[in-house]
């Protein structure tokens, strides 16, 4: 591909207030359900499921809230720091 034509990374940092947040994360990390632990790396800002069941999340005031029978291949638009194992059901979670 020609120089002229090549795209560069963006960079989050140029992108002006309220449209960070629309900025794709690349720091996307597998999710292991914990009753205990919080997702490492930090809070998701959305969750992948690739495989359909029941999703615990726990909101940032510590309520877990159960997403009832999310399809695979579904994104959740939600900020959580924990994904309970007790009621989930789904598999193959990611974090984004």
């Amino acid at each position: 591909m020609p120089a002229a034509q090549r795209r560069t990374p963006l960079d989050p940092k140029s992108i002006p207030g309220a449209l960070q947040g629309m900025v794709p994360d690349s720091s996307f990390r597998p999710v292991t359900p914990s009753d205990t632990y919080p997702i490492k790396g930090g809070p998701a800002r959305a969750l992948y499921v690739g495989g359909a069941g029941d999703v615990a999340a726990v909101n940032e005031n510590g309520v877990a809230v159960v997403f009832a029978g999310v399809p695979a291949g579904a994104v959740l638009p939600i900020t959580t720091s924990r994904v309970n194992a007790t009621a989930t059901t789904a598999t193959n979670l990611v974090a984004l």
